[in-house]
């Protein structure tokens, strides 16, 4: 019996049926799923991310985060983050409570971790380590086992933009042989983010993230994944401030020995609530929202197992 099960093993591996790769890796550029590090093990993983374009000018924020992963027990990981950002914006606002002074329709250089003493600049440019993070992921239920994965995400952060609590409610459901992974994560993060002179902002998000990836030959999976996004004023969603969508592709390729996962995704519009915040721009009839965000976000990562 030991011999025909490896055998069909092998088989299943030569069709691709097989997953030629090992627990931890990440199938998505910004969903999470419910694949965690066995019990002592450890991971390496780099990630890129990159916002690009906005109304007008030029905008472009890094985030670069360093990680160590942990798996304390099989459904159990903890991990620790190294943060740098960097941003170039170039006359790309708009708005005229952030372009105050400014001839109606002239552009200031502003958005997120953009200081007001750079608004009336010609540019602004800048690379920092930022601070540090930690992680836990709670895989309750294993949806290799389970019908529905189940599991939970805890992130703090401190950092020279922001001081921010992740939470994430991660679901996760496998078909076709686990060729096929659906996740879905709600998100509920309030932060607070700091600027040199103007002080602190306390605001909250709560998104929905979603995602389907399709194992497509060995070692090669690719799919789509989306993002509803919701910003508000206050730590717990006082003031509804701004809604985007964004949606895009997802590629991955993973070995026994290293990962690397390449996304896209586009904000297919954004709307403003309230007064319409330094955040919007729809006011100029451009659908999408600004600070932070843009019309493009890349993300490039990759992983190794060690230990």
């Amino acid at each position: 019996m030991h011999s025909v099960r490896k055998t069909i093993l092998s088989l299943c591996l030569a069709l691709g049926v097989g997953h030629l790769s090992h627990a931890g890796e990440s199938l998505f550029g910004f969903a999470y799923t419910l694949d965690t590090q066995p019990k002592g093990t450890f991971e390496f993983e780099q990630r890129f991310d990159v916002t690009h374009g906005q109304r007008t000018g030029t905008y472009n924020l890094g985030l670069y985060r360093s990680e160590i992963e942990y798996g304390l027990t099989d459904n159990l990981q903890v991990a620790g983050y190294l943060n740098a950002y960097s941003i170039q914006a170039k006359k790309n606002y708009l708005n005229a409570d952030m372009c105050e002074g400014h001839t109606d329709g002239e552009p200031c250089t502003a958005g997120f971790g953009v200081p007001s003493s750079a608004h009336d600049s010609d540019s602004y440019n800048k690379f920092k380590i930022d601070g540090g993070s930690l992680e836990l992921i709670w895989r309750i239920l294993n949806p290799v086992t389970s019908p529905i994965g189940v599991g939970v995400y805890i992130e703090p952060t401190l950092g020279q933009l922001e001081d921010s609590l992740e939470m994430r409610l991660l679901l996760q459901s496998n078909f076709l042989d686990d060729r096929l992974i659906l996740t879905l994560n709600f998100l509920y993060e309030p932060e607070k983010e700091k600027y040199d002179d103007a002080g602190t902002i306390r605001n909250s998000m709560g998104d929905i993230l979603y995602g389907a990836s399709y194992r497509f030959a060995p070692n090669w999976s690719a799919g789509i994944e989306g993002r509803y996004h919701t910003d508000h004023d206050g730590y717990f969603w006082n003031t509804h401030t701004q809604t985007a969508h964004f949606l895009g592709p997802t590629v991955h390729y993973a070995s026994e020995k290293w990962w690397a996962t390449a996304s896209w995704r586009y904000q297919l519009e954004g709307k403003c609530y309230a007064d319409g915040t330094a955040d919007c721009s729809v006011r100029t009839g451009y659908d999408k929202v600004s600070d932070n965000h843009g019309k493009n976000q890349f993300v490039v990562k990759f992983g190794f197992p060690f230990g």
